[in-house]
């Protein structure tokens, strides 16, 4: 995913996050929210994979193509502990 992209996108979710801090403001009914809320987090995990997909073509490629085994495995640890945050949320 391109920055541009990406930033397009997260410009966009910004806006329908101001869009539901204004229907708590405006006390709009809860389901409503919430279901606002579930489409901003739904949002955010699409720009989420498009960064990590490009992560994955770029630099983790870059680094098990690599002679430094070191980096590797700091590269593939990474990998995993984001793999590990997402299933703790």
């Amino acid at each position: 995913m391109k920055n541009e992209d990406t930033l397009k996108r997260l410009k966009n979710i910004e806006g329908h996050l101001k869009g539901v801090i204004r229907m708590v403001e405006e006390d709009a009914y809860c389901i409503d929210i919430i279901r606002q809320i579930q489409a901003v987090e739904a949002a955010l995990n699409k720009v989420s994979g498009g960064i990590l997909e490009s992560h994955l073509n770029s630099c983790v490629i870059t680094a098990v193509q690599g002679d430094d085994p070191a980096e590797r495995q700091r590269v593939l640890k990474e990998i995993t502990e984001v793999f590990d945050m997402a299933t703790k949320v």
